[in-house]
């Protein structure tokens, strides 16, 4: 192996504690258009993906005692950031997203910083904080 030489190939998936597997299987594939490629009743859990990225979502064993995720005390997951193509499917997207229930809004599509990514942020109905974002030119 050579050094400075990544040992890994991107990232295989993203697995997500939720509160309420059917609201956030519901929430990925019916307001995001992804589909479930495979579950494990067991678990339980949901693998839904975009065609792309897979995300796991595992439920929770007691879903009253769960403690939500607080970005600025807790290590963990800050936030899952999805790329989006470009502006117009970013802010449609945003419309559909935060006409979804359970959704808390964290802030519309908006610059990020000086560059040319628009973004905004949400809460999915089981407290996941997601990141939508795109390149856009005219942004800059």
């Amino acid at each position: 192996m050579q050094d400075n030489v990544p040992l890994t190939a991107g990232v295989d998936h993203v697995g997500l504690a939720v509160k309420d597997l059917a609201l956030a299987r519901g929430f990925f594939c019916d307001c995001l258009g992804w589909r479930v490629v495979g579950e494990n009743q067991n678990y339980p859990a949901s693998f839904v993906s975009d065609g792309i990225g897979i995300v796991t979502l595992w439920q929770v064993e007691d879903p009253e005692k769960c403690v939500p995720f607080d970005r600025r005390r807790n290590i963990g997951l800050h936030h899952l950031a999805l790329k989006v193509v470009d502006r117009s499917v970013l802010d449609a997207l945003h419309a559909r997203v935060a006409a979804w229930p359970g959704i808390v809004v964290e802030f519309a599509p908006e610059r990020s910083g000086k560059g040319p990514k628009v973004h905004f942020m949400v809460r999915e109905p089981g407290g996941t904080r997601i990141e939508f974002a795109c390149v856009s030119p005219a942004a800059g």
